[in-house]
């Protein structure tokens, strides 16, 4: 899973991502000092995986992981080369779903680059370039797809499918509000590859002050959850400068840290949670002695799927799975007292993977 966290210069963008990531990507109080995107990989808190761990005594324990991508901050005009615009929005096209951070703080000390703080103006402002920016892609579709649309019934289903996004985005909204009708319009939908057709969880920088209360007590907060609404988007309250302070304590001082600030957990948490609900992810779960491992999948994957996400091979030569939920593997002591309570079933080609499941994939090629 690939995040492109965006926002405008200024906004706290980078901080986050070196408190996510630790990565020490270049943080100033001026736009632009970040020109090319940082990537940093994050491992997925998982305690399941220690417990599993230690249960087989496993040698490696490796964590799911997310791959956030620091872009730029995006200006007015961005979309027509303004602040390198073009380079930064086709950053953003290569993500699976966007981090939007959003100023919801004042402090005379950080330069904002409209001179005020209003975090509505600055998601439109971001909001509006995607938009231009899309409606540059599909003026050229239109244009490709119009030579053959007379002739080509398909072609000129397309066509009308076309126009109707680009009204859409005309009017202002955002790509991921329009629903396809059916197969083919979501098929061309997905080819389209819009920046507004992504999805986007909205991240509410604030204060130190409005963390305790989730960001309750801020206009500018609730303002934000106001229009994410609308959006059907989900909206989370940082600090982004406590969350980098955080970032470089071990995890019992975080825990202590988080304790004192009335947190229950840091807004890596907060934000990874946040992104796996967005994009209907989960993990599964498989352990043995040389390694204990989380595999990130969609809600609903049948288990050979979930097999190939292992190796091609695992699902091609898919015969069964055995599985027992993590939990009751743990409770009962050993795999053995599992199976002897008959907590270890035999699934099929039909079985949804569900989370915490750990699986034995039985297959041969």
């Amino acid at each position: 899973m690939k995040l492109g966290i965006v926002g405008l210069p200024n906004v706290g963008k980078s901080t986050l991502f070196n408190s996510l990531t630790k990565a020490g990507a270049e943080s100033a109080n001026y736009p632009f000092c970040t020109i090319d995107p940082n990537i940093g990989i994050v491992a997925v808190p998982d305690p399941r995986l220690k417990l599993l761990g230690d249960f087989y005594h496993s040698r490696k324990v490796t964590p799911a992981v997310i791959e956030f991508v620091d872009i730029a901050g995006l200006v007015k005009g961005a979309s027509k080369g303004e602040g390198l615009g073009n380079q930064f929005l086709a950053n953003i096209r290569e993500v699976d779903a966007i981090v939007h951070v959003v100023r919801c703080f004042e402090d005379s000390n950080v330069i904002h680059v409209d001179g005020t703080i209003n975090p509505l103006r600055d998601i439109e402002t971001i909001n509006l370039e995607l938009i231009f920016s899309d409606l540059e892609i599909l003026e050229r579709r239109i244009s490709k797809v119009s030579k053959t649309a007379r002739m080509d019934k398909t072609a000129g289903k397309e066509l009308e499918f076309l126009q109707r996004v680009k009204s859409h985005l005309e009017a202002g909204n955002m790509g991921i509000t329009l629903v396809p009708e059916n197969d083919d319009e979501a098929a061309w939908m997905a080819s389209y590859n819009l920046l507004t057709a992504k999805p986007v969880i909205y991240a509410a920088n604030v204060g130190e002050g409005d963390l305790a209360d989730d960001g309750e007590g801020n206009d500018q907060v609730q303002a934000v959850r106001e229009y994410a609404k609308a959006q059907s988007s989900e909206v989370f309250v940082i600090c982004a400068q406590i969350e980098e302070e955080i970032s470089e304590l071990d995890d019992d001082e975080k825990a202590e840290f988080l304790e004192d600030l009335g947190l229950k957990e840091s807004g890596l948490q907060k934000l990874i949670g946040a992104s796996y609900r967005l994009l209907g992810l989960m993990s599964f779960l498989t352990s043995g002695e040389d390694e204990t491992r989380a595999w990130t999948i969609p809600i609903g994957t049948k288990a050979p799927k979930a097999a190939g996400k292992i190796h091609t091979d695992f699902e091609r030569g898919f015969i069964k799975a055995e599985v027992v939920n993590f939990q009751d593997l743990l409770d009962c002591g050993s795999y053995a007292g599992a199976r002897e309570k008959g907590l270890v079933r035999m699934e099929g080609k039909d079985y949804i993977v569900q989370d915490g499941d750990v699986i034995l994939f039985r297959f041969n090629v």
